[in-house]
């Protein structure tokens, strides 16, 4: 009776540690925005998050000097966002994030 029950533990271990392996990593996302002007002393880069990426709402998304991460609502027109964005865009030091692992595979499996 003893070995079944560790058999069955053992094999429901495998399966667990077989199934994380294989999924595919869930992405960060912002669930609300806030509207707040953030310094832009302390960004240090952005991502747009879109919907298409599973993620509930699109926002903007600030990454600080400290590693925060901001959530912004997306521009529109002259707002602090668009500004602050574009301030980052034409600074070299300051480039926008780079797309996950996750974001390059979903991306390659489409065609136009």
């Amino acid at each position: 009776m003893a070995f079944r029950g560790a058999a069955l533990l053992l094999l429901a271990s495998v399966l667990c540690s077989y199934v994380a392996a294989f999924t595919d990593e869930a992405p960060d996302c912002c669930l609300s925005t806030k509207d707040k002007r953030i310094p832009h002393k302390i960004v240090v880069s952005y991502k747009m998050q879109t919907v298409e990426e599973g993620c509930p709402i699109p926002a903007t998304l600030f990454i600080t000097k400290k590693d925060f991460r901001l959530c912004a609502p997306l521009p529109s027109g002259n707002n602090w966002v668009a500004q602050l964005i574009s301030r980052l865009s034409n600074d070299p030091k300051h480039p926008p994030m780079k797309k996950s692992r996750s974001q390059r595979k979903k991306k390659r499996g489409t065609r136009s």
